[in-house]
């Protein structure tokens, strides 16, 4: 990690450039404006200072109300294109930052004071560093086990914050090999500034050769279909309740007449609070798992919920007799409407 002082940082993602092109645009217009009223101000205070004593009136000279207009116009009209130019240029970056492309890596990150959590798609665990490969798109999809925190990777140009509750998601592609700091930006108790990490950056075979010689819990979404087994949730899910096979990704008819997206914060808040959101066509007898699942294991579930994204119901059958749930190699295309069949 480079340790010599830089007006940026080191820039290592392929978004870092777009940021710091508009952090740059709008350091110079701030710089440029605040140079030119510094001249102004100066000027003016000599150039019309008083210089007889006593009141003196100052008699418009022909066309002056028209010179006042065009000035007028101008230093509002220069003023709002520049700002116009700012906020479609932000709202670019802004869009290409909070949409990160289907083929990326999903990373499960938790924040805990003071240490960070993460686990790779393989099962891999690491505490305060995250292994990646060069030229693959990472997705974080990341939840707090007690306060905020904000995950932070200024070489990548990316933070976010990182709330009890409820996941956050921010996304980066690394374009050079190396080690890169993890910071928490958000105030989060005595050792907030001990909370730091590292990002390591591998070359695709280098990093194919650490997973394979790192110790691997299973996969996130083994874990999970063994929990979706062990609580019973198949019990009502293949049978009495909405199936989960090729939900994930689809629009769900809720019994209020909304419609949502089931992606990762609405399964998560039907785990923990099922009453909030009832699925159309089924009465709201789902327990409540709250307190029963750690943010880890409530994590699992969820990924093995997404790994049906292309299933049917007789995989989810095929679980309740005690077999396997298995995705097939084709997925069902989406999104499209989710329409549970209430039971007979």
């Amino acid at each position: 990690m480079d340790q010599t002082f830089h007006l940026l940082p080191e820039s290592a993602s392929t978004g870092a450039q777009s940021v710091d092109g508009l952090t740059l645009f709008v350091l110079a217009v701030v710089l440029f404006f605040t140079v030119l009223i510094a001249v102004l101000v100066v000027y003016f205070s000599i150039r019309y200072r008083r210089k007889v004593v006593g009141p003196r009136a100052i008699e418009p000279t022909s066309g002056h109300g028209k010179i006042s207009l065009a000035i007028e116009i101008t230093w509002t009209v220069i003023p709002l294109i520049i700002v116009v130019i700012m906020f479609l240029a932000g709202a670019r970056v802004y869009v290409r930052a909070s949409q990160a492309p289907e083929a990326s890596m999903v990373i499960h990150v938790i924040g805990k004071q003071w240490m960070w959590i993460l686990q790779h798609p393989t099962g891999a665990r690491e505490n305060n560093e995250l292994h990646i490969p060069i030229g693959q798109p990472v997705k974080l999809i990341m939840t707090s086990q007690d306060v905020i925190h904000d995950f932070a990777i200024p070489a990548f140009r990316v933070k976010q914050d990182v709330v009890p509750g409820r996941y956050t998601t921010e996304w980066f592609e690394a374009t050079r090999a190396g080690e890169y700091h993890i910071f928490c930006d958000q105030y989060c108790g005595a050792q907030h500034a001990e909370m730091i990490g590292k990002v390591v950056v591998m070359e695709p075979m280098q990093y194919q050769a650490w997973l394979a010689g790192t110790a691997s819990d299973e996969p996130p979404k083994v874990t999970g279909e063994k929990l979706f087994a062990q609580y019973g949730c198949v019990t009502c899910h293949s049978s009495r309740g909405p199936t989960m096979a090729g939900l994930y990704g689809r629009t769900v008819q809720l019994d209020s007449g909304k419609t949502v997206v089931a992606d990762e914060e609405y399964l998560r808040s039907s785990i923990l609070e099922p009453s909030r959101d009832i699925v159309r066509g089924y009465p709201p007898i789902m327990p409540s798992f709250k307190g029963q699942l750690s943010e880890e294991q409530v994590m699992q579930l969820i990924a093995y919920i997404k790994s049906l994204s292309g299933a049917n119901n007789a995989d989810v059958y095929q679980l309740e007799r005690g077999g396997a749930a298995t995705q097939p190699s084709k997925a069902i295309p989406g999104p499209l409407p989710f329409l549970p069949t209430p039971p007979h």
